[in-house]
């Protein structure tokens, strides 16, 4: 059994209703998953299943999902061991440290594109930054503004099928995967 970490795209299924983390945990389960924990309401869950092929594991739990709560929503599955060298390799340790809440990463699929990651330069503000690593695309975003265009700019249509979470879910998923806080 290997350990791995699901995040979901989206947890809103329309008309102000949003996916609960117990039927979330559920529906893992359903599908023969083995020890589900979910992390915040945000469409996070850790469960250890057979060694598998990870594009195997985000067919069956988007199946699944689609089935149970009737729409389709991109999740993307990492294991155990690429998580942590996803969370070593934060190129943003002092943002992190100082406001974990405004420094993200985007978990990609498939790499994002070079050229895609090279323009979300121009939607970025003096006091944001971005960062490629293995694919995956680390942001420090402003609280300044209302609404960061960088954010708006990392989003499917220019980067690929992936989704965000923030340095404190990223540390916290790790703690779980490392065993420490359960």
């Amino acid at each position: 059994m290997r350990t791995y970490i699901a995040l979901l795209y989206s947890i809103l299924l329309g008309e102000g209703r949003r996916v609960v983390m117990a039927d979330l945990k559920a529906m893992a389960e359903g599908v023969g998953l083995k020890n589900v924990r979910t992390l915040v309401a945000t469409g996070n869950l850790v469960f250890e299943a057979r060694t598998a092929k990870i594009s195997g594991l985000e067919h069956r739990l988007e199946k699944a999902f689609e089935e149970t709560f009737g729409r389709h929503v991109d999740i993307i599955v990492r294991g155990a061991e690429d998580w942590l060298k996803l969370a070593a390799g934060n190129p943003f340790p002092a943002e992190s440290a100082d406001t974990g809440d405004q420094v993200a990463v985007r978990v990609m699929r498939s790499p994002a594109p070079a050229e895609a990651v090279a323009a979300l330069h121009s939607y970025a503000a003096e006091d944001e930054k971005v960062a490629s690593v293995d694919g995956d695309i680390w942001l420090v975003f402003s609280r300044e503004r209302p609404s960061s265009r960088l954010l708006a700019a990392a989003n499917h249509k220019r980067m690929g099928v992936g989704t965000s979470r923030n340095w404190n879910t990223v540390r916290r998923l790790a703690e779980m995967v490392r065993g420490i806080g359960e």
